[in-house]
Order: structure tokens, then sequence, then C-alpha cells
């Protein structure tokens, strides 16, 4: 997925068009420079990364999409060439094959990106890939034709140097473009974590020492190792320092690549097109594992909670429990809640108020019980609460909270009144971290129990040990529930 971009890193202001307009030019200059630094006869440019920033800094801000602001980056070029080149009119169209690639990539992802059925989901590491191929071609045409005679080199090796440079810097920078952010470091940090950029350089310096066009994948194993291990950004950006740096080894002799070609192209081009395949297969695997993580989280919350009701579900609740990580021993107090007469709600008023009168009911047991413990629905209309009490007689002053917070708050259905009841089984007891699950096994199934007395004895109130049942607890209203005119 290509388009984490964090909104809090913007440079960019949509409501400040001359600040846009001056950080357009300067980037554009900044980087024209840098690709002029590391300008060669025979290759033209080593490594041209104006166009790969640019594209995706027009793709990364949709609003920057206009046609002046990509009229001032293509008069930056201009005025950096008349500065430091002799090639005058030349610089027209050499300039203008940048645009192309720039302007191609760019509407593409936008494109991409505001297609309706598509606005929610990222680009993709995919389509990067073969957006930046076709801007390359685009690029390559109109850049070898201005190119001819400089040099004295001809058409053919020109537009192979122009394709495999400008699509090797697109599929290396792009997706460092559009997933950049503010770093930060959410996990403690363990030795362990920079094994996967140990494995890196060391293939690195395998690829040096041992030579060979093959060389140049050695570092491919400890790349899809970060893509398992790191985020997108950092996955992306170790990506292009390893492509980047390979190509400048290659350059310098470093690393020996030396095999005759049957088309007798330039070497570098056959190592910018292994360098752009390789950078493209982490970022693959990197939104793989991206994509399979949050649908992981997706499931889980689902199984977690109850769709309707927004607690917990049964699941759910076992698992919160088996997560718990408190020590030492505690009071645990489980609630079992069956709202009386429920199913006659359903037949009088239809399954749609029945829904409703579930919902609004695990809202204010929610508020009730708040950070003392946790709501589960555990099937139809019954309810689980867990909570860590002092002791016993706490537990029940809850229980009993509850019993009249629902009393209190007849639901309104249209034009009727329903004044709903509520019956409560509750059971108490000492438990420790290691034996909470089964503890509360046991609890939940003497609440039960104590649930069943509560309706046998005329529903409307909390059952539970004698010990823990104050004598002033019993309810003064057990009658059905009934309706009233609104």
């Amino acid at each position: 997925m290509l388009s984490q971009l964090n909104i809090a890193f913007s440079p960019f202001h949509k409501e400040r068009p001359w600040r846009n307009a001056l950080l357009i030019f300067l980037l554009t200059t900044l980087f024209y420079f840098i690709g002029a630094m590391l300008r060669l006869v025979e290759e033209l440019s080593l490594f041209w990364p104006l166009n790969a920033v640019m594209a995706g800094i027009f793709a990364r801000y949709t609003w920057l999409n206009r046609l002046h602001n990509y009229a001032i980056c293509y008069v930056a070029m201009l005025v950096y060439d008349a500065l430091t080149t002799t090639w005058g009119a030349t610089s027209l169209v050499i300039n203008l094959s940048n645009m192309v690639f720039i302007l191609t990539v760019a509407q593409l992802i936008v494109r991409e990106k505001r297609r309706p059925e598509k606005r929610t989901l990222p680009v993709s590491a995919l389509r990067i890939f073969n957006y930046c191929l076709l801007g390359a071609l685009g690029c390559a045409l109109v850049g070898a034709f201005a190119s001819v005679g400089i040099d004295n080199l001809t058409f053919w090796p020109l537009f192979a140097d122009w394709f495999s440079e400008q699509f090797s810097t697109g599929v290396l920078i792009l997706p460092c473009v559009l997933t950049l952010t503010w770093p930060r470091w959410v996990a403690p940090f363990r030795v362990e974590h920079l094994l996967p950029i140990a494995a890196l350089v060391v293939s690195i310096t395998a690829s040096v020492a041992i030579g060979g066009a093959g060389s140049l994948l050695f570092p491919l194993p400890a790349l899809i190792w970060c893509a398992v291990r790191y985020s997108l950004l950092t996955t992306a950006f170790l990506t292009f320092l390893t492509g980047a740096l390979e190509i400048i080894l290659v350059a310098n002799g470093t690393i020996n690549i030396f095999v005759a070609s049957p088309l007798q192209m330039p070497r570098m081009f056959s190592v910018r097109l292994g360098i752009a395949t390789m950078a493209i297969c982490p970022l693959i695997v990197c939104v793989s594992v991206n994509a399979i993580n949050t649908l992981m989280k997706q499931v889980s919350l689902r199984a977690d909670f109850d769709f309707l009701t927004r607690v917990y579900s049964r699941s759910g609740l076992y698992e919160a429990l088996g997560r718990d990580r408190a020590t030492g021993a505690r009071h645990l107090s489980v609630m079992l809640l069956d709202i009386d007469y429920f199913k006659t709600i359903n037949d009088s008023f239809g399954h749609e108020c029945g829904d409703r009168v579930l919902t609004t009911f695990a809202q204010q047991v929610q508020q009730v019980v708040g950070d003392r413990g946790i709501v589960a629905r555990m099937g139809g209309e019954e309810f689980a609460v867990v909570a860590t009490t002092e002791d016993a007689r706490q537990g029940f002053m809850l229980a009993e909270s509850i019993r009249r917070a629902v009393e209190a708050h007849p639901f309104r259905w249209r034009q009727q009144t329903l004044f709903l009841t509520v019956s409560i089984g509750l059971s108490s007891g000492t438990t420790h971290s290691w034996e909470l699950t089964e503890r509360f096994n046991k609890l939940l199934a003497e609440a039960d129990e104590y649930l069943y007395r509560s309706k046998k004895e005329g529903r409307n109130r909390t059952s539970a040990h004698e010990s823990q049942e104050p004598a002033e607890s019993l309810p003064t209203n057990n009658s059905d529930p009934g309706t009233e005119n609104a």
C-alpha cells in the first residue's frame, strides 16, 4: 500500500499557493543539481532523482496538479540549464522529456486515487511499477530524440539509457515519496530488530567481493526479510538505498559485471532494469504482508466484538481474559444478565425494535460498569459482566446499580414507551492471573444458577449467595414490562 501519507508531514499547504510555487521551484532546482552532479558522458546521468521526486509530490498532493505548478517545475529546469550548460534550444526538448515522465506518472496515480471504487484504497506497488514503465517509455522517446548528436551518440543507445535510468529511479524513489512520514518507533528497541539490515549489508558486501551480473540479486532475500519485519516506508527507503548504491558501485567498477551483450547496449541498461525488477519484489511482499495483517486485525475485531451491541462477544471475552496480565490475587465479580420478557418485545414490536433494545441496554450497562470491568454479549438477550471489586458486597452493589439504571430509563420506540427490567445472577471469588479463565468458568456457572433463581422469584432482581445479598436489596416492582402511549 503506497499511499500511507501522514498529513502532519506536509511542507505544502493548500491555502498558500505562493509558498507552494516557491517550494516546487526550489525542490526542482535541488534535485536537478543532484542529478547534474552525477552526470556521466556515456550515460548522460548516473542517477536522476528529479523526475521521480516531483512525480511523487504531484501525486501525493493532488491539489498541486495545476498547469501553473507544472510550468514552474519546467521553468526551474530551463533556468538551471541556462546557467550551467550550453545546450541552448536543445534544453527545451530535453527538459520536456522530464516533464513527460512527471506528468504521466503523477496523472496516472491521481486518476487511480480519484476512481470512486478505489477512493479508499491505496495505490498498489505493482501499479507503481506499471506507471513508471509507461512514464519511462514516453520520457525516453522525447529525451533520446533531443539528445541525438550529443557526444556523437545515436538514437537507440540513448533511448536505452534514458529508459533504464528513468524506470529504475522511478521504481526506487516513488514509493519513498508516497509513504514519507515523520519517523517514529512504536515498539521497544531490540538488537534483533537490526538483523535484516545486517543481512542487507553482508549481501551487498558479497556482491562487491564476488562480482558478476548475478551478484546484483544477492540483496534480494535480505530485502524481503526487511519487508516482512519493517514498515512499508522503511522497506521502501532501504530498497532505494540498496538500488542506488548498486548502480553507483557498478558505474565505478566496484562491482564488476562485464558481460558481452548481443544487442550491444550500454552495460548500465541491463543493470538498471535488473535492479528495478529487484526493487519491486520486497515492496510487493511488504504490501501483501500489510494487507494480510490489516485483514487479520479486522477479522479479529469482528470476532472479539458483537457487531450489534458493540460490546465484547463471548469469544472476545475469553480473549480479553487471556490477555489479562494483572499480578497477585484479586476479587472477581461475575454477573449474568438477562433482559426480562425480551421475547415479548420481539413478538409485539418486531425484531428491529428488539435490536434497538439490545443496543441501548448494552450501552447502559457499559456506562454503569465503566472501567471497573468488561461487558460481553453471551448470546440473545443474555449479557455478562466481569468486574474486579474489593469484595462480594461491592460486586452486589455494582449489580444493583446496573439493575436500577435499566429500570430507571424507559426505552422509547416510535410512539411507545417500554419499561425494561433485568434479572441478574452474581457470583464472586478470589482468583490469580494464572487461573483466571478456569476460575471465571466456575463463577459463570454459579452466576447462571443465581440468574435462574432471579427469574423464578419474580425477575427484576439480583440473586447471589446469601452471604453476599443484603436484606434491603429486594426490588419494589416485579411486574411484567408494560407499554404506555407517549
